[in-house]
């Protein structure tokens, strides 16, 4: 079946992201669907007093049809939609049989659905598998990832590294710095998102709770749909077309898109690092970097990560265009874009378990960190007429320039500078004792201190 499966999430790719289909298939969504409903009923029992002729069990009963609901009732939905031509009505009757079933609840059969349009499930649905995929599946792979991130950067907060702007030698920094340069900036995406709240609407066919107010004019509808939904964990969205909006779907979505693009980005970083030789991938028995040159050991985690994360970002982007917009009241074509919001997702985890996999397996090359620092005294410039200026002397920036902009500089070229300049001998041995590998700042400290942000994050990741 795999093999001949349309989408490589179903095929190929199905073993690392089937857990997203207890939250974003078909079955998964009659499951929400019949949880909003059973709820609804619930509390129509409580605002119209209909628990009289009920049991003691009767809500624990009720809330098992959606607790064991499972792919043969699913497969029982889809049946019934066949005839219907409509989902959410084929699982009404489903609904309803089941409740026939249980015993007990024949006076509310017709209560079942009652003055609801299907956008009222389907929107709480949404909501609701979106929140709990991003709790219960996304947070805790990205909280790994970020735990092997922290770890790396700890390990790595002291270790002198040339860095690069615009391709060039630049002034040292150290592994673990740069890396937790990414640490805190997922800090600062995820101080939000881990805390979203996603909205919903339960207003009506157009959002004027019309038949719930023609049904029972003694109830405060308004009232009722904020204590229902903010029931159900979500932000009551109280004035409404047909539709909730779905401005909080893509205000999330954007905050996805923006942790995606910090981790893009630290791949593409990590996939230089590899090229440069300040990593490298943990040989893997078995594994086959080429199919014609036996010697390849590949950073493909981080390709991977990079073109499914990019895919999730393309689709991400489209869906929070698309599902902010809908003609008047509403029209229908936000239902096939919700419906591939696991996809998404499904690539955003993809990437998730990727980044973190190639993670596990970088080694750091620290001789060849030695090698390049040594490699580059013209470093030092900066440092040098720095120091220099802050001494007084004259246009300190010009003669570093001369002496080491474009050309091939040693580290006894840069003595015999000092050598040449008008300065105290204390001035001269402290430029003459400076190193391109201790010419760092507080690059550990800095490292130290992403490291502790990362901790605190991942605290309130597992809480």
């Amino acid at each position: 079946m795999s093999l001949t499966a349309l989408s490589p999430l179903d095929g190929r790719y199905h073993a690392q992201v089937r857990v997203l289909s207890e939250y974003f298939s078909e079955f998964a969504l009659h499951r929400y669907r019949l949880l909003v409903e059973v709820e609804y009923l619930i509390a129509q029992i409580g605002v119209l007093g209909l628990a009289e002729s009920l049991d003691p069990l009767a809500f624990e009963r009720l809330r098992s049809l959606y607790a064991t609901f499972d792919p043969e009732d699913a497969a029982g939905v889809r049946e019934r939609e066949r005839r219907t031509n409509h989902d959410v009505k084929a699982l009404e009757y489903h609904f309803k049989d089941r409740l026939r079933q249980l015993g007990g609840f024949d006076p509310l059969i017709e209560r079942v659905h009652f003055g609801i349009t299907s956008e009222d499930v389907n929107n709480l649905a949404y909501s609701l598998m979106l929140r709990d995929a991003w709790k219960d599946v996304l947070v805790p792979v990205l909280a790994e990832l970020i735990e092997s991130l922290t770890g790396l950067a700890e390990r790595t907060g002291d270790l002198p590294m040339l860095a690069l702007t615009h391709g060039q030698p630049a002034s040292p920094t150290t592994v673990g710095k740069e890396l937790g340069v990414f640490l805190t900036r997922l800090d600062g995406e995820l101080a939000d998102l881990l805390d979203f709240r996603f909205s919903g609407k339960f207003s009506g066919a157009t959002g004027t709770y019309g038949a719930l107010g023609a049904a029972h004019p003694e109830v405060d509808w308004v009232a009722f749909a904020g204590r229902f939904v903010s029931d159900l964990g979500l932000v009551p969205a109280l004035i409404t077309t047909q539709i909730e909006p779905h401005d909080g779907i893509a205000a999330f979505l954007d905050g996805l898109r923006r942790i995606d693009h910090i981790l893009i980005d630290l791949a593409q970083d990590i996939w230089r690092y590899v090229s440069d030789g300040v990593f490298r991938s943990r040989v893997v028995a078995g594994e086959i970097g080429s199919s014609t040159m036996p010697h390849k050991v590949n950073p493909i985690d981080f390709e991977n990560a990079e073109g499914n994360l990019g895919l999730a970002n393309a689709l991400m982007t489209f869906m929070g265009e698309k599902l902010t917009r809908s003609r008047l009241q509403r029209d229908l074509s936000d239902s096939t874009v919700l419906r591939n919001l696991g996809v998404a997702l499904g690539h955003v985890l993809l990437g998730f378990r990727s980044i973190r996999k190639g993670l596990d397996k970088l080694e750091v090359d620290r001789d060849m960190l030695a090698r390049d620092l040594a490699d580059h005294p013209e470093v030092l410039a900066e440092p040098y007429q720095t120091i220099l200026r802050a001494a007084g002397y004259p246009e300190p920036y010009e003669r570093l320039k001369e002496a080491t902009r474009g050309g091939r500089v040693t580290l006894d070229d840069l003595h015999a500078l000092v050598d040449r300049l008008e300065v105290s001998p204390e001035l001269a041995a402290r430029l003459k004792a400076l190193t391109p590998a201790g010419y760092v700042g507080v690059a550990p400290r800095l490292a130290s201190m992403a490291v502790e942000v990362a901790r605190k994050l991942l605290e309130r990741m597992r809480d």
